[in-house]
């Protein structure tokens, strides 16, 4: 079955950037569209992003748009999840999976998640 490790959280001030990725495994990548979600303390798991499974489209959720891209490379199995002019909004666990438009398709299987924390 399908293994998704994220990576490339951390600590940020406000205004900062940092690029996620996210490595799949046990699966065919390249046929998977692959989103984000992210979900705050208290909040419920929100769509951020997804791509098409050539890359050639991208969707992003409208408090993201403009300052987040999402990216992938096939031969590498890896998604990636580049945020600049990050908020203290943005603070949450980020998450990726496979996704059919903003719907996850492994709704009962999400990955470890990597923290992102924004200070203001």
């Amino acid at each position: 079955q399908v293994r998704l490790v994220e990576s490339g959280g951390g600590l940020v001030q406000a205004g900062g950037s940092l690029t996620l990725s996210c490595v799949a495994s046990g699966g065919t990548f390249r046929t998977y569209a692959m989103g984000w979600f992210r979900q705050a303390p208290g909040n419920e798991r929100e769509f951020v992003a997804s791509i098409s499974r050539n890359g050639g489209l991208t969707y992003y959720a409208d408090s993201v748009k403009g300052r987040f891209t999402i990216s992938r490379e096939n031969a590498k199995n890896t998604v990636y999840l580049q945020m600049n002019s990050l908020k203290p909004e943005d603070t949450a666990v980020y998450y990726c999976t496979p996704v059919k438009g903003d719907t996850p398709l492994l709704p009962d299987y999400w990955g470890q998640g990597t923290q992102v924390t924004v200070s203001s």
